[in-house]
């Protein structure tokens, strides 16, 4: 694995041409996809982006770790997974984000075009650096150097996309077909769809084109003039969805009533394909969309016998495997090209040539109603997460931590009881209209009906033992009256 993407966060803003100009750069990181071919590990409720696949990091956080010398990034991601997008921007940059919600999905353009409204509100000419969050860079000098190419580009009004110059002929992607292979940049020809084998290997000798990355640099105010004379009639609903945007915690809560009337269609569609400004910066950094976990193979360091290994395992007489382990020791002997990908409370064993494949087992995990589609057994919640540890007919245990300072909601169960062991940490408990402070190794309990809340007033976190016993034990059985996020029924 690249060694500059394990590196601590530029502390210090870098002094570069582009902020000694009067442009301010702004990255917009777009954090709203599910990655379904990286299953088990990511799932619709917490994909590939909030998951640490390599190094010490998600791969949201190295994202925004690679553009830390510009201005604090604007994340739009969706509702159900604020939180956790929060508490990991938290972790590295201190909590100066701007995290937009979408209450919809409406692809790449209209969530570029809000970003692009809103950077124009706080800066006075801002340039916008659009990255998707799921995306691995190897050579962080390369992708640097590039990316001041492309800055300076974005200031003489060209709409800029990278370029991956490619290594292989790959028909997983895009391409781009410029002018020109220009270190410094080219004007566009045209984009192309995803080629057969044939035609990638022909594009890959003609020289000038390139894979498209799906990342962009150009003015806010330029990309707002050009996707109106390119046809966006949806603009003034995207404009309108932020004007009437509601301040929710630390998030901007679009308007959906706007939102939701503008086109689902993507920058490239809307934008990039039309306009006579687009320009391309060839990127050849080592970037990877780490779109299966064969490309994470690719993309990792191996050992003498071709394997990658992350987490504990015990390997013999193995070659080419990815072993990627979560909780449990995996064993493997005398395989060869195969990933394993072991997680909480599913195993996926598949041939490494296969992996683009894992998509229909999780088509039938969402036609079965399978809990595994949409979540881990760890599920996270805004105070902090439970992991669901033993379940049987009429009792489920759970693991529960609870953040520092974190409250759950006033709620209480109509079908379930609750037994709450603390094994770490201060529990404040509400129970009715009396309050009781609990200790490790003590406990209470919570009966059918009666109105409760747990919060942990200390300066750790909280972990306990929860016991439901009762005649249903699903989520829905909870009836909140108050709550710090919101959630109220």
């Amino acid at each position: 694995m690249p060694q500059q993407e394990l590196e601590k966060p530029v502390q210090d803003k870098q002094q570069n041409s582009s902020q000694q100009s009067s442009f301010q750069v702004v990255p917009v990181i777009l954090s709203g996809g599910s990655g379904t071919r990286l299953w088990p590990k990511s799932r619709k409720a917490y994909p590939k982006q909030l998951h640490t696949l390599y190094g010490e990091h998600t791969m949201l956080q190295h994202t925004v770790q690679r553009v830390a010398q510009y201005e604090p990034p604007i994340v739009v991601c969706n509702n159900d997974q604020r939180f956790m997008v929060a508490d990991q921007l938290a972790q590295v940059c201190n909590g100066q984000a701007k995290i937009v919600l979408e209450p919809t999905a409406r692809n790449t353009a209209p969530a570029i075009a809000v970003a692009a409204q809103l950077a124009v509100q706080h800066y006075s000419n801002p340039i916008l650096v659009v990255l998707a969050a799921d995306h691995l860079i190897e050579d962080l000098d390369a992708f640097h150097a590039a990316m001041e190419r492309a800055i300076s580009a974005a200031q003489e009004s060209k709409l800029v996309a990278f370029g991956v110059v490619p290594n292989k002929p790959e028909t997983g992607y895009g391409y781009i077909q410029a002018e020109s292979a220009s270190e410094q940049g080219s004007g566009i020809i045209r984009f192309v769809e995803k080629p057969d084998l044939e035609t990638a290997k022909s594009y890959l000798q003609a020289g000038n084109y390139t894979w498209n990355s799906g990342m962009f640099v150009f003015s806010a105010k330029q990309l707002l003039v050009e996707l109106e004379n390119c046809g966006a009639t949806w603009l003034k609903q995207s404009q309108t969805a932020l004007d009437n945007a509601q301040a929710d915690l630390d998030f901007i809560r679009l308007s959906e009533a706007e939102f939701s009337q503008c086109e689902n269609i993507s920058i490239d569609y809307a934008l990039m394909e039309k306009t006579d400004k687009a320009w391309m910066v060839p990127l050849n950094a080592g970037w990877s969309d780490l779109g299966s976990w064969e490309s994470l193979w690719d993309a990792s360091e191996k050992d003498e016998q071709g394997n990658v290994i992350y987490g504990d395992a015990f390997v013999k007489n193995c070659k080419n495997n990815l072993i990627h382990s979560q909780d449990r020791l995996v064993a493997a002997i005398g395989l060869e090209n195969i990933a394993i990908i072991e997680s909480d409370d599913a195993l996926l064993v598949v041939s490494r040539k296969q992996t683009q494949d894992v998509k229909y087992a999780v088509d039938w995990l969402k036609a079965e109603g399978r809990s595994e589609f949409l979540h881990h057994r760890q599920v996270h919640r805004p105070w902090g997460s439970y992991d669901s540890i033993d379940t049987g007919e009429r009792y489920q245990v759970k693991r529960i931590e609870v953040k520092p300072g974190a409250t759950l909601s006033l709620q209480l169960h109509y079908h379930r009881a609750e037994h709450w062991i603390v094994v770490q940490g201060t529990a404040l408990v509400q129970k009715g209209e009396q309050e009781t402070l609990l200790g490790e190794n003590e406990s209470i309990y919570i009966p059918i009906g009666e109105k409760h809340r747990l919060t942990n007033p200390g300066k750790v976190p909280l972990h306990l033992i929860e016991v439901q016993s009762g005649s249903y034990l699903g989520e829905d059985d909870i009836v909140r009256f108050q709550d710090t996020y919101g959630r109220v029924d």
